[in-house]
């Protein structure tokens, strides 16, 4: 694995800052990189923005693009498509690398991972539309697509006669659906960067459940940071966070997104390789509280860049 590249070096190459994408969380993606640019601007990088679309190869070469800040978001940016395209390139690129990516999209692999290393999680499995009668886990339930963000096609099912509504929902944005056991609690997440934990967070939508509306229309969901919680779950919640991003293999920033239970009980639902990087976002919100700046948290996350490939197995133009 290549070493990171440092500050000086990276002053003197040029940033291609990726963002929007084919994903149905374009218009998220534009925000975040619009916000990650200014940042880097703001700090003396030679960065521009792109817009990626299928030519984005030749995009890149035109460009002249020496390091890649990937700021997509959902399918071919979050999922290690677009950093296996790098990785051929020779691109350095922030974030995780291609199988880390790829695990953490899939809701469902990640979750065996999780198992394997005794993390928790909600109990779950795996469906296709049209198979309801393999569902052996009893409402309430969770069902979202196995590959996706934003709660995106994510439904929470408190009846069995709501189940049909919430598969075909899911189904609009991939054969494989997610079905999960539903606890009862809150939501809390936790930011990693660089491998170190950042403070807690409590998410309390006013609607009750923290879906798209409530995460990007502004006013309807108060962040409680640091999260009103007990010394122990806090310590918990940031060691499984750590624990998560690790075996997943994961780098640079992620977020890794909880349920707390009513009598403690922590369960991981997922990790977020590109969390959202506006000034308002989660991530960049926990970083303020710990002094990190948004332009200084997208130097240590571009700071990150690298290729995952060792550098020997690359031919010499």
């Amino acid at each position: 694995m290549e070493t990171c590249i440092t500050r000086e070096t990276l002053k003197k190459k040029k940033i291609g800052v990726l963002m929007g994408g084919l994903s149905p969380e374009r218009e998220i993606s534009l925000k975040t990189g619009q916000a990650i640019l200014k940042g880097l601007l703001e700090r003396d990088f030679q960065a521009i923005g792109i817009d990626v679309d299928r030519e984005i190869p030749a995009r890149l070469v035109e460009e002249k693009i020496e390091v890649a800040f990937i700021a997509l978001h959902g399918p071919w940016g979050e999922d290690g498509t677009i950093q296996g395209l790098l990785e051929v390139m020779g691109i350095p690129y922030t974030g995780s690398g291609v199988l880390a990516s790829a695990l953490a999209m899939n809701k469902a692999m990640a979750k065996k991972i999780f198992l394997y290393h005794r993390l928790p999680t909600p109990e779950f499995q795996v469906v296709m539309y049209g198979t309801r009668s393999s569902i052996s886990i009893a409402a309430p339930l969770v069902v979202k697509p196995v590959c996706g963000g934003s709660t995106i096609g994510t439904s929470i099912v408190m009846s069995e006669k709501d189940i049909d509504e919430a598969l075909q929902r899911a189904a609009y944005y991939g054969e494989e659906i997610l079905v999960e056991q539903y606890i009862e609690g809150v939501d809390i997440t936790v930011g990693v960067l660089n491998g170190e934990p950042l403070p807690v967070i409590q998410i309390v939508p006013k609607s009750g459940f923290y879906d798209y509306a409530s995460k990007y229309t502004p006013g309807r969901t108060e962040y409680l940071i640091p999260a009103p919680l007990p010394e122990t779950i806090t310590k918990s919640a940031q060691e499984l966070g750590v624990a998560a991003y690790r075996a997943l293999e994961c780098s640079g920033a992620a977020r890794v997104d909880f349920r707390l239970g009513e009598q403690g009980e922590l369960a991981i639902l997922e990790v977020n390789t590109i969390p959202g990087f506006t000034e308002t976002s989660l991530l960049p919100m926990a970083a303020a509280r710990v002094g990190i700046d948004f332009s200084s948290l997208a130097e240590r996350v571009l700071l990150s860049a690298r290729l995952y490939i060792d550098a020997k197995m690359r031919r010499d133009d």
